[in-house]
This record gives structure tokens, C-alpha cells and sequence, in this order.
């Protein structure tokens, strides 16, 4: 079984630069999108994607957030959100139910400029590692998206002079591990421990991609206990049309 999950920067733009192709090339059973940036519901893209069952949860806001998830086999049951006022008008959060898993696709909130939403990513931090460990409870959980951090040092080019950003703060790494520490694994660490320039994310500015000064910010994470079905994990470098590229996971169910 194979999983992508990528940040598309604007679906429509995305669509200009070879999405379609993408996705055909990669024929994955479950494909999931971050950062949309579209109103499903109003009809502003139709995507004609043969034996693919789509949900979409969009941001209230226009242009803003929004995610995806594609799927060949149709989930028992799908949820969109977290069922928290707080958190849910952004279009961050999809869950797919399927016989041996949830599968969540995610959009962490951004700590932004002058860290003006660290407080508010705190919250929601705290309040999505409860809903997935209320999953976790009932099925493994593979959490797949943009969780915007940087884990470690070894996940961006600039550590050193990031260390107060938004993506690498020490709170927003912290809330990271202790993620972790509630039973899950970050799968391509979990292959590549000492991996160093395996990146996800680029600036659109300073030729960054062509340097590879970039961050690991998108992930696939299981629950510990679906590890030996895991197979493998792959970051799709070669591939453009964002400023993310596409992420991998392999699954033996």
C-alpha cells in the first residue's frame, strides 16, 4: 500500500504546474493534499480523478488553508475537523476511518511572523495530540501532512540562525516529542536516523531549492505498534509544482 501526502501551495496553481501528471506517476492508494487554498463546496476546481473517492475540507476563508484526501478504497467512515469549535473553521483536519487504521491528513496552524500565533498553535498542539490518542485508542493512527516544525536540527539547512522562527522553536519542538513520546514514530527518521538535507519544504526565495537550504516539515506518523507493517518512507525531492514536494510511506497491511 502506498501513501503521499504533500502540501500543494494552491491546488489551482498546483494544476498549472503538473499535478495530474504527478499524481498518475505516483499512483498512490491514498493521496492527501494540504493547503488548498479553494472552496470545495463553491466549485472552484472539479478534479476528474477515475477510482478515487475524494473529501475535501476548505477553509471558511477564501484563498486560505484546506485539505484533501483521495482515496481508492472507500473509508468506513470519514470526519472532518476536530470537533473543536476552536480549531474547526480553518479546513485543517481530515480523519479516514478504514478496517485496520485511522488515517488523519493535517494542516498544522502556521506560528507565523513574530511568532504573533505560537500561543494559539499551543492550544491546538495540545488539543490534537488528545483527539489522535483518543484515536489511538481504537485503531492505529497513521497522521500524515504539514505539520509545520522542524523536528531536530538535522531536519533544516540553518538551524543556528532559525532557532526563534516559526517551525523551530523550542515550544514547537517540544509539543513535537511529546507527540512522539505518546506512542507514535516518525517514519522516515525511523529509516534514516542521521539523514542530513532531506527536506520537504523550500523558500520560493533566495534559489533556495536549488541550494537545498531547506526544512523536513512534512511527515508521515504511525501509532508504534503499526511499525512492522511499514515498509518504507520516501521524500519526493525530484518532484516540483510547490514549494513542498510529496512525501511517502509504504504500508503492509
Amino acid at each position: 500500500m502506498k501513501l503521499i501526502s504533500w502540501n500543494v501551495n494552491g491546488l489551482r496553481a498546483c494544476l498549472q504546474k503538473g499535478f495530474l501528471e504527478t499524481f498518475q506517476t505516483l499512483d498512490a492508494d491514498i493521496f492527501c493534499l494540504q493547503e488548498t487554498k479553494l472552496q470545495h463546496h463553491a466549485g472552484q476546481v472539479d478534479l476528474d480523478l477515475p477510482g478515487y473517492h475524494q473529501f475535501w475540507n476548505s477553509a471558511e476563508k477564501k484563498g486560505y488553508s484546506g485539505v484533501a484526501v483521495f482515496t481508492k478504497a472507500e473509508p468506513l467512515s470519514v470526519t472532518y475537523g476536530l470537533g473543536l469549535e476552536d480549531h474547526d473553521h480553518e479546513g485543517r483536519v481530515i480523519t479516514a476511518e478504514y478496517p485496520g487504521f485511522y488515517l488523519v491528513c493535517c494542516y498544522t496552524p502556521n506560528s507565523q511572523n513574530e511568532l504573533r500565533r505560537l500561543d494559539y498553535r499551543m492550544t491546538w498542539e495540545d488539543d490534537f495530540r488528545a483527539y489522535l490518542q483518543n484515536l489511538d485508542e481504537k485503531k492505529p493512527v497513521i497522521l500524515c501532512g504539514d505539520l509545520n516544525v522542524a523536528a531536530t536540527e538535522i531536519d533544516l539547512k540553518n538551524p543556528k540562525t532559525n532557532r526563534r522562527n516559526a517551525g523551530f522553536t523550542d515550544e514547537e519542538r517540544e509539543k513535537f516529542q511529546t507527540l512522539l513520546s505518546a506512542g507514535f514514530t516518525d517514519t522516515f527518521r525511523h529509516f534514516y536516523p542521521d539523514l542530513e538535507g532531506a527536506y520537504s519544504w523550500w523558500s520560493y526565495r533566495f534559489h533556495a531549492r536549488e541550494k537545498n537550504a531547506g526544512w523536513r516539515i512534512d511527515y508521515f506518523l504511525v501509532s508504534n505498534r503499526l511499525l512492522p507493517q511499514v515498509t518504507g518512507a520516501a521524500i519526493h525531492s525530484e518532484i516540483y509544482g510547490s514549494d513542498h514536494c510529496p512525501v511517502e510511506l509504504g504500508l503492509e497491511l
